[in-house]
């Protein structure tokens, strides 16, 4: 039996301002609703590092540089062979005018010590280590149409 799977390519960047020791977060109002880290897909064509540049300057209006990878998620879908992945960076080098909120949702700086008592998007407190402590570079889970999820942290 064949399957043809679909791969899904996205980002997620961490924006740290070491000066008032806050990072900057997305109440999402589309999909993955829920307070989390900005981002989006990756485009045909695009590198990885180009669309997060992209993405974030879309969703936020504030210009990159210096991304430094924190690890990769990466979701299985054991039903359909589909894949899913989400290359997540940090930089604390941006400029620019924050906007207030896009069709993405609003945005705003939180101090990082109060993000987990933010109603955050699921899945994303569990990834927290990964931008802040740098203990996994990898998350790999399993999901399926019937709900059931499992991550695995390296």
């Amino acid at each position: 039996m064949i399957f043809l799977s679909k791969v899904e390519l996205t980002n997620m960047c961490m924006i740290y301002d070491k000066e008032t020791d806050k990072v900057l977060v997305q109440d999402r109002i589309k999909s993955w609703k829920g307070i989390s880290f900005p981002g989006g897909h990756i485009e045909n064509g695009e590198s990885i590092i180009d669309s997060t540049i992209r993405e974030i300057k879309e969703e936020t209006g504030l210009a990159i540089t210096n991304l430094e990878l924190c690890g990769i998620i990466y979701w299985y879908n054991d039903s359909t062979g589909d894949k899913y992945f989400v290359f997540s960076y940090r930089t604390d080098k941006f400029s620019g005018q924050l906007l207030d909120e896009t069709e993405e949702g609003r945005l705003f700086w939180v101090d990082k010590h109060e993000l987990e008592l933010l109603p955050l998007a699921e899945g994303f407190k569990e990834r927290l280590p990964m931008f802040f402590d740098k203990k996994y570079s990898e998350g790999f889970g399993m999901w399926n149409e019937q709900g059931d999820r499992e991550m695995k942290w390296q």
